[in-house]
């Protein structure tokens, strides 16, 4: 019995009855009044469908939101890292100009400091 063509449409179980729409994305479905309990069901499918499709274009605009938000953290962080990179040869630049004296500062400040505490233990001592 099932998949035999009558003029008012397709037949594919014995209650349903499949008939063409004038829309490609709907088909239209006859039940008889016998199982009433089947058009009751398909009603919450369809109201279930309808909540799946809300979901789906929820979780389409947020993943939309997220990949315009992940853009522009790359683009920032791009921006950021080319400033960095300016700095960077900017003080690297005005070190070679100024010469390195601060290393020389510091190891006098270092061997300055080594003294003092040399000189605080050798005087505690006595």
């Amino acid at each position: 019995m099932a998949n035999r063509q009558y003029d008012s449409g397709l037949r594919s179980r014995e209650a349903l009855m499949a008939r063409p729409s004038s829309s490609s994305d709907e088909v239209q479905v006859q039940i008889d009044p016998m199982h009433a309990d089947l058009d009751d069901q398909i009603y919450g499918l369809r109201g279930q469908l309808r909540k799946l499709k809300g979901v789906a274009l929820e979780i389409e605009s947020e993943a939309k939101y997220q990949n315009d938000f992940i853009s522009q953290l790359q683009s920032t962080l791009a921006k950021a890292q080319a400033g960095v990179k300016h700095n960077m040869r900017r003080m690297n630049k005005k070190i070679v100009q100024n010469g390195s004296n601060h290393l020389v500062h510091v190891v006098l400040f270092a061997l300055f400091c080594f003294f003092v505490v040399y000189l605080i233990s050798k005087f505690s001592k006595r």
